[in-house]
């Protein structure tokens, strides 16, 4: 073998004992779009989609693609600078009016636009200023952006949302220019950015602010035009990049600043310039959102978060901690990898597509479920999850007790009606989907320790579970 056969195999010996013990959680492959979909013929409902207003898979969303579709085709077969359409020149232009820009530019992925922003922006007289807790793409657009021969930008981190950090660093730095960037919403922890003190602090020291507002924008602020909308601060940044991945039901990234800034990046962006062009069926389908934002993005945003207020409260009451979430985007803190493993794989026996979150992505100790309410998912399907989750966090004691107590004594939950109107979400029975048969085969055992547990969930003993799993759940029982 060579060196990166041997560094391949020794890196994977963690992803080679999740796989060995049955608790493999990612790369499951998925029979259908959508929130509803099965894997291997076992129904879920995925609770880790970013498909924030259930429109993906709108007959209308559907219909507008298969309408470039037929008329430009799957692909252009290059990039933009020799394959741009008209369909790309008009949304482009609709979506700088929409967010109140002078300009934008798609690109094919949301991480390309961020990656080669950055990249364009800053040189050798430029400070890069990023949060601890800064996606990928901005840490990689920096990390690449410091790298450049005879062109290295300083690159300096401050402690996540620390006004006060931020203004050391900007105090601090070695180079003449200063850029800021921040998220709107963190997608891990679905928490704020402090943006009305950034923007202030920015202001005072010249130093141009990025916000990467992917999971704010058509979820935030009245008209859904974002995280800085919904703060009150819209013309507070000078740029703002975000995706098509997540609201506009597809992929491809959206740059959004003043003209000259969008032609400068357009013409020296690596990861633009020589990337293919985003296939124009995708083009159609956000355009098509757009309109649905355009007429009915109040109605639509209020729904998404008066479910993710119904989530919140209920789940908070049971004792679960969220961490600091005040967004649809709920952590459901689990703090030990084999647990969150554990939890994943009986609530996707259940039915229940809830990713784990674990190391790397999340220091030891922070290990959590991810759980993105949207407006797709009804009412109905939402509280059936709330009492899967409750069976399941107090029985591996992750709820807190004196919270569990006090709902406990009045555990009645109101749950409202989904709405009649504006493209209402699929109807649903209301319960989880039915159970494959190859998951009932090996459930006696947990069905002898379910008898066991006071507070053991029904449908433990569908589960298949690894080896280590016994001794996990008869801990459980042993401490109770």
């Amino acid at each position: 073998m060579s060196w990166i056969d041997e560094k391949s195999d020794r890196e994977l010996s963690r992803v080679r004992e999740a796989k060995d013990s049955s608790v493999y959680p990612y790369f499951r492959p998925f029979e259908s779009g959508g929130l509803r979909t099965s894997v291997g013929g076992h129904k879920i409902i995925s609770f880790s989609s970013n498909d924030y207003l259930g429109l993906t898979t709108h007959p209308d969303v559907i219909r507008a693609s298969h309408i470039a579709l037929d008329r430009y085709a799957n692909g252009m077969s290059s990039s933009r600078i020799q394959a741009t359409t008209v369909e790309h020149v008009k949304l482009e232009a609709r979506l700088a009016k929409y967010f109140g820009f002078e300009a934008c530019l798609i690109t094919t992925t949301g991480y390309q636009a961020m990656v080669g922003t950055i990249m364009a922006l800053a040189d050798e007289d430029t400070t890069i200023i990023l949060d601890a807790l800064s996606h990928a793409c901005i840490l990689d657009g920096s990390f690449l952006a410091a790298g450049v021969p005879g062109k290295e930008s300083e690159l300096r981190l401050f402690n996540h949302n620390s006004i006060k950090g931020l203004e050391r660093v900007l105090k601090s730095r070695e180079r003449k220019n200063a850029l800021v960037v921040v998220e709107g919403i963190y997608s891990l922890d679905g928490d704020l950015g402090k943006l009305a003190e950034i923007t202030e602090i920015c202001a005072r020291y010249d130093a141009p602010l990025i916000v990467d507002d992917a999971h704010g924008s058509g979820t935030l602020g009245t008209h859904g035009r974002g995280t800085l909308e919904k703060l009150g601060l819209e013309g507070r940044a000078p740029i703002i990049v975000t995706t098509f991945s997540k609201v506009f039901g597809g992929i491809g990234g959206v740059i959004l600043a003043s003209a000259n800034v969008i032609e400068h990046i357009k013409h020296t962006a690596r990861s633009f310039v020589f990337s293919a062009t985003l296939p124009v069926p995708v083009v159609a389908a956000a355009a098509t959102i757009l309109d649905m934002l355009e007429a009915h993005g109040p109605e639509m945003v209020r729904e998404l978060s008066d479910k993710a207020e119904f989530m919140r409260r209920e789940l908070t009451r049971r004792g679960f901690d969220l961490g600091d979430s005040t967004t649809h985007i709920m952590p459901v803190m689990v703090r030990e990898e084999k647990t969150a493993l554990l939890m994943h794989q009986i609530l996707y026996g259940a039915g229940y597509y809830l990713v784990p979150i674990t190391s790397p992505g999340v220091k030891a100790g922070e290990e959590r479920l991810r759980l993105n309410v949207t407006r797709g998912h009804t009412y109905a399907e939402l509280a059936s999850l709330i009492e899967k989750l409750t069976d399941l966090g107090k029985t591996m004691k992750i709820v807190d007790e004196e919270r569990y107590r006090a709902f406990a004594a009045n555990p009645k939950m109101e749950v409202p009606r989904d709405r009649d109107g504006i493209f209402p979400p699929p109807k649903s029975s209301g319960d989880v989907p039915a159970m494959h048969a190859e998951s009932r085969t090996n459930g006696g055992w947990v069905s002898e320790i379910a008898r066991k547990m006071p507070h053991a969930p029904r449908w433990a003993q569908f589960m298949m579970p690894p080896a280590w799993v016994y001794e996990k759940v008869r801990s459980r029982v042993a401490g109770e």
